[in-house]
C-alpha cells in the first residue's frame, strides 16, 4: 500500500502538480476510491445478498421467520459491509493526516454502532408482531413495553456513541444523567405515567384491545384499536379516532362494556309511561275479555281464585269496589309484559326479565322493561328492542290504558275547534 502511494503521488508530481499539494489530491483521490468501493459493497449487499436471503427466508418450510422479511430486518445489514471496509482502509488512507484519522475512525464506529441498533430495533418489531399476533398476548398492551425498551435502547445508544465521540467512559454520563434526574422526569414524565398506566392496566385487565369504552369527559365511544405506552386509540361509532393518554385510565372514570358482550346479552331498560287517569279495577266483563288472551288466560284464573279466597275468608263486601282484593287493567297489563318478554325467543332469559312500576312523575306512570337480549350486536340489539316496544304500545289499549304524551298543537286545536264554530254560527 505504501508502494502504492508513493506510485500515485509522484504521478502527480510529474504531471506538474506542486509536492505539497500532491499529498492531498492523494488523499483525495483514495477517498473517492472508497466511496466507490463501499457504494459497490452497498448495492451487491442489498441487491444480491439480501434479495436471496428474502428468497430463501420465504422459500422455508418455517414460518415464522416470514416476519423478518416482512419487516425487512436485514436491510440494514448492507449499510455494515461499507462501515467495515472504511474501518479498515481508513488507518492506510489517513496515514499521513494522524490529526484527521482519530475523527474519521470516531465516525465510523458510531456509525457502525447506530446500524446495529437498528437491526436490533427491526428484531424488536418483529418480536413485537409475532407476540401481539399470539392468542395469549393479542388484547395487551404489548406496544407499551416494546416503546419503553426502544426508549432505552435510544438511551443507551446515545450514550455509547457520546463515549466513543468524546472519548469518556458511558459511566460519565450515566452520572451526568443522574445530576440531571429531575430535568429527565420532566421529560419522561408522560412515557413514565403511561409506562405505570400500561403495568396497571394489564395486570388489573381494565382495558384490551377490541373492548367497547365509553369516557364522556373526552367524547370517546367506541372500541380500542391501539394501546401503547404513551396513548390510546379509540375509533368512536362515527369513525372518527380518538387518542386519549395512557395514564388517564388510571386517573379519570371510564365505561368498559367488555362484560356485558362477555355475557351475551345487552341489557334493555326503558320505560313507558301510562296516564294515570286510565288505571281502573277489572270488572267481570273485562276480566272476560282479557282471558281471550293466551298469555294472560291461566293467570288470570288463578289470580281472580286466590283474590276471591282471600275476599270470602275475610268477609268482605264486595259489592263495594273498594273493599278487599281486585285486579287493575295496570296490574294485568305488567304481568302481560312480563309474560310476553318470558315467551320471547330473543331474550335472554337465564339473566333478569322484570317489569317494575317506578315512581309517578309528571308525565304519568313508569312502567319500566328491564331484561337482556340473546344477542350484544348493536343493530340486532336496535331492532329486538324496537320490535318490543312497537308491539306494547300497540298492546297498551288493549286493556283500557293510555300512554301518556304532552299536549301537541293538534290538541289545543282540536279543543278550541268547537268552540270557534259555536261562536260563528252565534253571528
Amino acid at each position: 500500500m505504501n508502494h502504492l502511494e508513493d506510485w500515485i503521488e509522484s504521478l502527480l508530481v510529474n504531471t506538474g502538480i506542486a509536492e505539497e499539494w500532491a499529498v492531498y489530491l492523494r488523499l483525495l483521490l483514495f477517498i473517492l476510491i472508497l466511496i466507490l468501493l463501499s457504494g459497490i459493497a452497498y448495492i451487491t449487499t442489498k441487491r444480491i445478498i439480501i434479495h436471496y436471503l428474502y428468497k430463501f427466508v420465504k422459500m422455508s418450510s418455517v414460518t415464522w421467520d416470514d416476519a423478518l422479511a416482512d419487516h425487512k430486518v436485514f436491510n440494514n445489514v448492507a449499510h455494515i459491509i461499507p462501515a467495515i471496509l472504511v474501518r479498515i482502509m481508513a488507518p492506510v488512507i489517513f496515514a499521513d493526516f494522524e490529526q484527521a484519522l482519530p475523527f474519521v475512525i470516531k465516525i465510523t464506529d458510531s456509525y457502525l454502532l447506530i446500524v446495529g441498533m437498528t437491526i436490533i430495533f427491526a428484531f424488536l418489531r418483529v418480536a413485537q408482531y409475532g407476540l401481539a399476533s399470539h392468542p395469549i398476548f393479542k388484547d395487551k398492551p404489548i406496544a407499551s413495553y416494546f416503546q419503553l425498551a426502544r426508549i432505552i435502547l435510544y438511551i443507551i445508544t446515545g450514550i455509547l456513541v457520546l463515549s466513543l465521540i468524546l472519548e469518556r467512559s458511558p459511566v460519565y454520563f450515566l452520572s451526568a444523567f443522574g445530576a440531571m434526574t429531575a430535568i429527565v422526569l420532566l421529560i419522561f414524565k408522560d412515557t413514565i405515567l403511561g409506562l405505570v398506566a400500561s403495568v396497571q392496566m394489564w395486570s388489573n385487565d381494565m382495558v384490551r384491545v377490541g373492548d367497547w369504552v365509553e369516557m364522556p369527559k373526552y367524547n370517546a365511544d367506541g372500541d380500542v384499536i391501539e394501546i401503547n405506552l404513551n396513548t390510546v386509540k379509540i375509533q368512536n361509532w362515527d369513525r372518527t379516532i380518538t387518542t386519549i393518554p395512557t395514564y388517564y385510565f388510571i386517573t379519570d372514570s371510564f365505561k368498559n362494556w367488555r362484560g356485558m358482550q362477555q355475557s351475551g346479552g345487552r341489557r334493555i331498560k326503558r320505560a313507558i309511561y301510562i296516564d294515570s287517569h286510565t288505571v281502573k279495577f277489572v270488572d267481570a266483563e273485562m276480566r272476560e275479555e282479557l282471558k281471550k288472551y293466551h298469555l294472560l288466560k291461566e293467570y288470570l284464573e288463578t289470580r281472580q281464585k286466590e283474590i276471591e279466597e282471600y275476599n270470602e275468608k275475610h268477609n268482605l263486601d264486595t259489592s263495594v269496589l273498594i273493599n278487599g282484593r281486585r285486579m287493575t287493567n295496570l296490574g294485568v297489563f305488567r304481568k302481560y309484559v312480563e309474560l310476553y318478554l318470558k315467551n320471547h325467543p330473543q331474550i335472554k332469559q337465564d339473566m333478569t326479565v322484570m317489569v317494575r312500576q317506578l315512581g309517578t312523575e309528571s308525565r304519568g306512570i313508569p312502567l319500566e322493561i328491564y331484561c337482556f337480549t340473546n344477542t350484544t350486536a348493536w343493530l340486532e340489539y336496535e331492532t329486538i328492542q324496537a320490535d318490543i316496544f312497537d308491539h306494547l304500545y300497540a298492546t297498551v289499549a288493549f286493556f283500557d290504558l293510555d300512554i301518556f304524551q304532552e299536549p301537541s298543537g293538534r290538541n289545543f286545536s282540536n279543543v278550541f275547534q268547537p268552540l270557534g264554530n259555536n261562536i260563528s254560527s252565534e253571528n
